[in-house]
This record gives C-alpha cells, structure tokens and sequence, in this order.
C-alpha cells in the first residue's frame, strides 16, 4: 500500500509565505523530510507477485456469458405427430415449425435419427428457447393425459401469486395442466403434454401438496383491546415471535374490527408461538386488571387531563387511524363522545407535556381535515384507461403534479363514469381543472368517421407492408382500424381530430377512385324523409344497398337539417340505386304505406328465389318493395312490405298464399340411381344443406348405405317440394352426362393458375359446375435419381414416351361435357403468356426505379411480372409475363413509361446549358449575399444552378450558370447588373478612434447594420492586432460613401465625450492589486519550506541543481552516467 503526502491549504500558504517567526528559530519544530515525503513502499521481489496481482486482478473481471443458449430435444417416432417420411423438410411438420420459430423468435433446426425419431436443436435466449419447447412437446409430439388429485386446499399452492407458479411448472415441464375451479368440488388436476412432461407434472404437483400438508393453520380469538399488547410497539413483539418460532403470526389492524389472531407454519411452529401468544394475554389480563385498580391514585400523581372543544362535525375527521397515531406517539389516552352525546369536548389525558402536543396535533388535524373536500367527475368510461395510461405512468404523472389529492376510479366491472377527487379544496379544484381540460383533449382527438370502402379495395389502401395506410396514419395523425379479412363489413373507421380524420377520409376514398370506376352522386331527399328511408335499424336503406350491388348511400348527421344524400359505387348501379331511392322517397311523401308478414326463416330462401327471382315477380307484379330480415335483426320471420296502399294489399296477398302453401306439408317419392347417392350424401351433406336452404326447409331422406333401393323420400312444403325434385333431376341428369376430361398445362403454371389460396381455380369451379383436380407435384431429384442409377428395385424402367404428356403436367376436370370444355378454356386463359418489350437499355435503372419501386408498382397495378434483363448482357429487351388480358394494357403502360422518361431525358439535356461568366473574386462575396440571400433569389427566379470557383480552382474569376438556355442567359444578365453597380463603387479610408468602434458596431452588430442599410454602404473595421487600429474602410457609391462617412465622424465626435469623461473618473480610482503588492514586499523574502534530516545534508551529496541538464534533462538528450545518490537510481 502506498503513502500519500495530504499538503492543505492552509499549511500551503503558510510554505509559500515562508516560515513563521516562531518557527525559525526553534528547530525541533521543523518536520523532517521523512514525515514531509514518506517513502514509497518497495516492491517485493518474490517471483509470486506478479502472479499474485495478476490474480487479483483477474478475480475482479466477471466472465461475460451468452444470452443465446441451445438446446437439443428428441421426440421418439412412437410419439411423433406427424409421421410422413417423404415429406421431411416440407409439409404440415415444416409449416408448424416455422410457425414456431416466428411466435417465440428461437431458430430451430431439424434432423432425423435412424431410429426415424426428430431431433430438433432449439437455439435462442432462454426465454424464447423454453416457449419453444412447450411449442414443439404440443404440436409435434402426440399428446398423453392424466390426473393426480391433491386436497382442495393445495390447489392455491400449485396455481401460485397471479398464476406464476403455474405457468412456471407449465413451462418447466412442457406440459397443460388444468386445474378445477373454486366452485367446483373436485380435487382432481388434469395434465396433458408427453409422457416425460407428465411424469415431471406429478412429481412437482405433489411434492407442492407433500409440503403443505407439514403446515398447520391455528385461529385464537383474543379481545381487541390486547392486540398491541401481543404486536408490542411498531410490531416489534410479534416480529420477534416471528422470527423464533418460525410461523406467520397475522394480527388484524387497529381499524379492521376483528378480534381474530390467526398462526399459519408447520405443526411444531405454530404450537410454539400459540403458547407464547396465550402467555402474553394471560399476563396482560392480570396486569390491567391491577392497574385498573391504580388509576384513581395514578390519576392524583404526575397525570393532566384536559378537555379540547372541537365542532361535533369534525369529530369523524378525527376518528380512525389518525387519533390511534397520536395516541402512541404522545402516549396518552383519547375519549371521543359517542355521536349519542351532544357534547364537543374531546378528552386528552396524560403526561402534561404529551397532552399539549397532542391537544396541539388534533386541533390541527381538525381544521385541515375539515378544509378537505371530495369532489366527484364525470368522466366518460372508455376514457378512463387513456388517463391512466399503460402501467398507470400517466395517472402518476397527475398525482405527482397534485401530491395531495386522492384520485379514486370505479371498478371497470361497475362501468361507472364517478371519479373521484379528495384533498384540500384548492388543490382539488386545480386538478379537476386539468383533468377537464385533459378530457376535452381526448374528447377533440375521438372523433370518429365511418368510410365505406369496397372490400376488395382494402388491401390497396394497406399497401404493401402497410406502407399506404401508415402513411396517412403518419401525416393525418388519425388511428385508421380496418375489419377483419373474415369480417363482411366494409367500413374503415377513423379517429383523432375532426379536420385530421376528414383529410383521411379524403385521402382513402381518393385511393378507391383511382383504382375503380367509381362516382359520387348527392341525391335531394327532404331531411324529415330520412329516417323513414333509412328504416329500423337501416333496413330499407340496406336492402337498396344490397340490391344495387353493395353501392354506399350516405345519409347526413339527424338533426342538421341538410337535405343532401351521398350514393357511392360503380356508375351503373349508382344510377340504379338513385332511381330506386327517388321512387321511394315520392312514395313515402304522396300515400306511402307499410305492412309486415311472417314466415318461418326457413321459408325466406325460397320466398326469394335464385338470385331474387321469385321476390322479384312480385315487385313486379305489385309495384310494392319487400323487405326480408338480415342476419343482425332480432326478429328473423318478420317481413315488411313498402308501397302504396292498393299495391301493399295486392303484394301482402300474394306473398300470405305462397306462405299458406308452404305449410302445407307434403310428403314425395323419387327415383335415384344408387350409384349417385353418394354425391348427395358427401361432405357431411353439404349438396342436402343447400338444397334444404334454397328450397323452404325440404327434408330428403336417402336410403341407407349397401342397400340397393333407389327410392328417395322429400318432405315439406308443397312447393318447395316440387322445386327440390326438380333441382334433385337436374343433378342427376348431370351425373349421368358426367364426363372427365384432361387438360395439359405445365406444372410451373400451377400455381400461377390456382391464384391466391385458390381463389382464381374456386371461381372456374363455380361458374362452370365443374369439379377441378391438380396432379401432385413432381419430384425432380427423385427422377434425376432414378436416371442416373438406370434402374429401380432391380427393374429397368422403359423409356417413356418423348410425346406423352407428363403426369405432373395433367389436370383432371369432371362434369358435362360442354361445361367442362369451357371450363379448359377458362384455365388456358389463366395460363401466363410471356411477350417481350424492346426498351432502350439506358432507361432500364429508371423504369426499375429507387429500389426497386417503379417496376413494383407497373407490377402491381398491371398484374404481370417484368424480368428487366441484368445490366452485363447490355440487352434492349424486357420479357413482361401475365394472363393474355392483361399483357395489352402491361405493353402500354411500359411503352408509355418509355415516352415519358424518353421526355425526360430531352429535358434533362436542355436543362444542362452551361454558361460561363468572369467577375472579380472580390464581388463573389456580394453576389452571394448575407446568407446567400441574393444568389438564392436568382437561382429561385431563374430556375437554373448557379456554381462559384473552389478556393484551390485555378480559374477563381469564373462562375458557371446551369439551365435553360433562356433563364441561364437571364440569370448572367441579373449578375452582370450587379458587378456593374459594385463596380461604380468607391471605397475610403477615415480615422475613427478604436475606443469607439464599439460603440459604433453596437450589440450583436445592430448598430452597424442600421448604418449600412440607411446609405447603402458596407462598413470594414480593423482586425484585432491591425498596424493602425483606427482606420475603418467604407464602401458604396460616391454620395452614399460621403454621407456615411460624415455620419461615422460625428458618432465619433458624440461618443469620444462619454469616452473621456470616463477615463477621468478611473484616474481617480485606487488600482487593482496595490494592497497585495505591498503585503509581499513588507513580508520580505520567503526562505522556502524547510525540513530536517533531508539526503542532501546527511550525505555527501548536494541537492538537485534544477538548472543542471544531468540533473534534469531534456527529452532525448543523451545522459553520461553518474553515481548512485540517496534520490535512487535515475530513470530517464
């Protein structure tokens, strides 16, 4: 360990003013040079210290460890899931683990054992690796179940505080484990995972139960009044018991009203500390008992009571926790009168001086608490969260701007909207001011706008990657939620600022007219007609909607009063729906009237017809609109009838005779080949659903399977009956004229032919009545194999035939045959056809764009792929592939993309005309302008790039002009004025007195740039260190020059009198530093820090001559060598 010399301030100064009269001439007195410089301790020269400071060293440095860790699991063959050897690497099992790997973030890696059994490396941090693993042990290994019961009581132990130990042994084990209900009365857990996972369950299950049956719970019922007697003060007693015997000792607090003392530990523990607890209330009996007896001649001794008047109103401020506080604080005795007394003394008593503060602490406590006030908001529920914030950081924000108010929300099961504010009156008023205003916040920045939007628009308005609807989320500053892809909803609602959510909603129905042929159209409906178009719950206006192929028909807010009605949707049926909307809003102003039938749902399909031709008839027929209940409506068998009151009646007719002969149940017989029952009876009966759905609710019974009757039985509505036998022919006759047909397409154009998740292949299924089916995909490694070898399974194969087609390339359709013709046109349609675009090469990185983006979006909007050819082959030729019906309008798109960039390039080369213009290099500065004002304003009014000189260019006179030739020509002229004007300008030199340039340049140079601006000159000061520091250079024209210059003089005139008044007064004033100076020389000569016994009196050798090059050297000067001296050896 080292020694460190500690020289304070005080002994410092005395060492620099020399010693002390004292001092000098007493020599025991000085220190010696040991104690002023303690000597270094030297080194051990042991071969183990360094290895010992290595080590200690080394001990201080934590290793550092990875937070990536590996692990490897096996799932046995028995145990795995998915079994299928062929497909390793790709399939179900290879979909789940990618699944996998994007839920949890671990990289996992598969490879298979020769006992055919999956070995998966997991590899991550752990907490990604372990939520793999339960992943994997439930979705690729077959699931084993079963229960271990534990007493009832145990089950809080396993589930643990918020659940924790439960996930944790979920995790740690891999498997599920279910535990019953409190309300339910069995003790049964139930585990399912693998066989390992739940053995490892049960294991932990129970040695959790094992441990709580040690425990004991033990309840003691004392009296109130001996609870601090057995807590002892600040709980310290009952901490101690605590602590010997083991046991949780639970006392209920002075404010809850129990008098039950509850134990919780092992058996042994808890019998301990109920015999320690039984002991203290025994003694504490006896004790009051006695000093109940004491109290009179205790009273007559060293106590004081004394009576404390406080209102009766303020009493209940009082009570509770706060009066037992100053109880044990002050260590007296507190009687409150009940609220049957009517008096207002509150009663202190005891030692005088805790009497008095306590009197002094209540009367306090009193007055603020009767200042306090609770305040309740209304405060909307869906709010409340937002005030809050996540994880309660901006409800903290409030408290800790208001300390003393208590912020209270309900419970959000009571779906109040109380909150409560409690505190002093004026803090509770401030801070219900700035929840109000932070409300009227949220308030302005909720409101909601519904857009409807055509669903196959939607994911244009996303983008790719979302890019589009985060871009207006980003520059609207509005939250944009979209429906779900299942959902068949259409609305886009949005929310934030009415102006913000309305240059949303502009922006999103803006993207929907661009991409379709779409029209808006405002329809005059008086306002008082609204609601009686729009109808219960919307459904006259839907079904309008509905029938006019989805258009949006917007009606304005209830109560505005506008009369305008917004119809959005394609051109046609916009039309229709105008025409429609027209007709009804007459009806219902002239004789409109209404009336409601009922019929079973089943019955409604029917009641329509196939594509509304049934309904259709009627309205017809009748002139009335009927209107059928949707999936939302409660009623489902109420029909409404809308029209005039003849046509009304004339339609209610009708429809009442077609509902009265549906329930006229009827019972049939068909005949049915049984070699088609089984399309019937297929798919869970898929074709009887939809024929019982279109045709009223008709049952059809087919005879069981393997036995050989034809007979078929119908049964229901007359009607409907009659309708489903006809439909059941038709498929038959289908069936018998079924054929299969092939058709030969590539399998590379599989999947380009299905189209996303098979929508393009579902849709030739429906429109043609066929049934369609793909071959398997072929296996190129394994033919390449089999070649290769020559021969399989010791057979050598025939060569196939060169002209057959090959099985992956066959496509299987059934059904009629004229159908399916068709339907192998419509998938040769679908093939993708490739044509090829000659596109000059240059223009190549322009049509690909930033990144790729302009070739993107051709793609996108054209539907076709475009392969540019890569930059070495220099090729003119871009290859475009896509459907046939869309390469035309790609052809176009890519040609006119060509002739605008072509337009480009034409500009690019008329924009680049260079001119050349010489000016001095000493006006560059004033063509610039302060900031570069006056060259930016002619780039800007010119339109063209201009270029000043580099320092290191050889030619600095030369600026260069890039643009149109037109404006660069103007641009030149604009400079050319302004050199000629600089150079008309004259510059002089006048004598200004340096102590006033100051003054004259002003603060921040404000008063020299008045001057400049007023006569149009520019004004030169001298540098710091200048030869004459007075001479000041003033540029501009000759009058302007003139003028400037007698201004400057007689500023100077004015402030030269200020500027030697005020060197007169200094001459006055006593200089800085005269009184230290004479100090130091009264003092006289500092004799320096002296010291006994120093190397160079004890030894022959002199102290250090620091003006010696031996003694202190220069850097790398050569140094001869010298003797040893007491300093030690020289390092240099």
């Amino acid at each position: 360990m080292s020694s460190v010399a500690v020289l304070t301030q005080e002994s410092f100064n005395e060492h620099r003013s020399g010693l002390l009269p004292e001092q000098v001439g007493d020599e025991d007195n000085l220190p010696t040079y040991k104690d002023a410089f303690p000597p270094l301790p030297e080194k051990a020269m042991s071969s183990e210290g360094p290895q010992e400071a290595g080590n200690a060293w080394t001990s201080k440095i934590r290793p550092l460890r990875s937070s990536i860790i590996t692990q490897v699991f096996h799932v046995p063959l028995e145990e795995r899931k998915y079994k299928d050897m062929n497909q390793f690497g790709e399939g179900d099992q290879a979909k789940v683990c990618v699944d996998i790997m994007q839920k949890t973030g671990a990289h996992l890696e598969l490879s298979m054992a020769k006992d055919q059994g999956l070995s998966i490396m997991v590899s991550g941090k752990l907490d990604a690796v372990m939520k793999a693993r339960k992943e994997i042990v439930s979705r690729l290994q077959t699931q084993a179940s079963a229960t271990v019961a534990i007493p009832k009581e145990h089950h809080r132990f396993v589930i643990g505080k918020n659940g924790e130990k439960l996930q944790e042994l979920e995790l740690k084990t891999a498997t599920k484990i279910q535990i019953p209900r409190p309300d339910d009365p069995s003790n049964h857990i139930k585990i399912s995972g693998t066989k390992e996972g739940l053995e490892k369950a049960k294991h932990e299950i129970l040695l959790i139960s094992a441990e709580q049956d040690k425990r004991a719970v033990e309840r003691l019922n004392i009296d109130k009044v001996y609870h601090p007697f057995i807590t002892g003060a600040y709980n310290k007693l009952v901490g101690e018991m605590t602590q010997e015997t083991g046991a949780r000792i639970n006392v209920p607090p002075p404010s809850v009203n129990k008098t039950e003392i509850v134990i919780t530990g092992e058996k042994e523990q808890v019998a301990l500390a109920v015999a320690m607890i039984k002991k203290i209330y025994e003694e504490k009996v006896c004790s009051v008992q006695m000093f109940i007896n004491w109290v009179p001649y205790l009273r007559t001794r060293n106590a004081t009571t004394i009576a404390v008047e406080v209102k009766k109103s303020q009493h209940k401020y009082v009570i509770g926790p706060k009066v037992n506080r100053i109880k044990d604080q002050h260590k007296v005795s507190v009687r409150i009168p009940p609220d049957n007394e009517k008096s207002n003394l509150i009663r202190i008593e005891g030692d005088p001086q805790g009497v008095q503060e306590a009197k002094k602490e209540l009367l306090e406590l009193a007055s603020r608490m009767e200042n306090e006030r609770t305040k309740d908001m209304i405060i909307e529920q869906r709010f409340h969260r937002a005030i809050i914030g996540q994880k309660g950081e901006k409800i903290k924000e409030i408290r800790d701007k208001f300390p003393e108010v208590i912020i209270n929300f309900p419970d959000p099961a009571q779906k109040s909207d109380i909150v409560q504010l409690r505190g002093p009156r004026t803090e509770v008023e401030k801070c219900t001011k700035f929840m109000q205003k932070m409300v009227a916040e949220m308030v302005e920045n909720s409101h909601s706008v519904s857009v409807p939007i055509f669903k196959q628009f939607h994911k244009n308005i996303i983008g790719k990657g979302g890019a589009n609807i985060k871009k207006i989320r980003e520059e609207t500053n509005t939250k944009i939620d979209l429906p779900a892809e299942n959902s068949n909803s259409e609305m886009i609602v949005i929310t934030g600022k009415k102006a913000n959510c309305e240059a949303a909603r502009n922006r999103i129905l803006a993207i929907q007219k661009e991409l379709a042929n779409i029209m808006e159209v405002e329809v005059s409906i008086p306002s008082k007609l609204h609601n009686s178009l729009i109808g219960s719950k919307g459904r006259f206006v839907r079904s309008i909607m509905e029938e006019c192929g989805g258009v949006h028909i917007h009606f304005p807010t209830e109560g505005s009063g506008i009369d305008a009605v917004t119809i959005r949707g394609p051109a046609e049926e916009v039309e229709k729906a105008k025409k429609q909307l027209l007709s009804l809003a007459e009806e219902k102003q002239t004789k409109s009237h209404t009336a409601e039938l009922r019929a079973k749902p089943e019955y409604h399909k029917f009641l329509i017809g196939k594509g509304g031709g049934n309904i259709r008839k009627v309205r017809d027929s009748t002139g009335a609109r009927i209107i059928f209940p949707t999936a939302e409506d409660k009623d489902q068998e109420l029909i409404t009838v809308i029209g005039t009151e003849e046509a009304v009646a004339e339609a209610q007719k009708e429809l009442e005779a077609l509902i009265k002969s549906l329930d006229n149940v009827v019972e049939d017989f068909m005949s049915v080949d049984p070699k088609h029952h089984r399309y019937f009876v297929a798919r869970r009966g898929q074709v009887l659903r939809e024929l019982a759905e279109e045709y009223g609710g008709v049952m059809v019974s087919f005879p069981r399977t393997g036995s050989q009757s034809e007979k078929v039985t119908l049964k229901g509505a007359k009607d409907c009956v009659e309708a489903a036998k006809k439909r059941m022919f038709e498929i038959v006759e289908d069936l018998d004229a079924q054929v299969t047909m092939e058709c030969v397409i590539p399998q590379k154009f599989h999947r380009s032919i299905m189209g996303p998740k098979g929508a393009r292949i579902q849709q030739i299924t429906r429109d043609h009545n066929v049934q369609i089916k793909f071959p398997e995909r072929e296996d190129l490694q394994a033919e390449t194999q089999v070649q290769e070898n020559g021969e399989s399974n010791g057979e050598i194969k025939e060569p196939a035939d060169p002209a057959a087609p090959k099985k992956c390339d066959v496509i299987v359709l059934s059904g009629r045959k004229e159908r399916c013709e068709a339907a192998v046109e419509a998938l040769k349609a679908l093939v993708p056809v490739t044509i090829e675009v000659e596109v000059p090469f240059e223009l190549h990185r322009y049509i690909i764009g930033q990144k790729g983006s302009g070739i993107r979006k051709m793609m996108d909007e054209f539907e076709v792929n475009i392969q540019v050819p890569a930059p070495e082959l220099q090729s003119d030729i871009i290859s475009v592939t896509g459907l046939a019906t869309h390469l035309d309008r790609a052809k176009e798109g890519l040609l006119e993309r060509v002739k605008e960039l072509q337009a480009e390039q034409e500009d690019r080369a008329l924009r680049s005309f260079k001119l050349t213009i010489t000016v001095d290099p000493k006006y560059h500065p004033k063509i610039i302008g302060r900031k570069g004002a006056i060259i930016t304003q002619i780039r800007t009014e010119h339109d063209v790039n201009i270029q000043f000189p580099e320092k290191n260019d050889e030619n600095q006179d030369q600026i260069t002009i890039t643009g149109y030739e037109q404006n660069a020509v103007a641009a030149r002229d604009a400079i050319q004025a302004i050199v000629d004007e600089l150079e008309e300008m004259i510059s002089e030199d006048i004598n200004l007195d340096s102590r006033v340039h100051a003054r004259v340049i002003g603060a921040r140079g404000k008063g020299i740039r008045k001057i400049m601006d007023e006569f149009k000159v520019d004004v030169r000061f001298p540098q710091s260190g200048a030869a004459d520091p007075n001479l000041v250079t003033v540029t501009g024209l000759p009058e302007m020059v003139d003028e400037a210059i007698d201004h400057l003089l007689n500023l100077e005139e004015e402030y030269m009198a200020d500027v030697v008044e005020n060197e007169s007064k200094m001459a006055y004033m006593k200089p800085s530093g005269t009184a230290a100076a004479s100090s130091e020389e009264a003092r006289g000569p500092s004799k320096g820090f002296v010291v006994r016994e120093a190397p160079w009196t004890t030894s022959s050798e002199k102290a250090p001559d620091m003006s010696s090059s031996e003694d202190f050297p220069s850097f790398g000067a050569p140094v001869a060598a010298a003797r040893a001296s007491p300093w030690g050896p020289k390092r240099f």
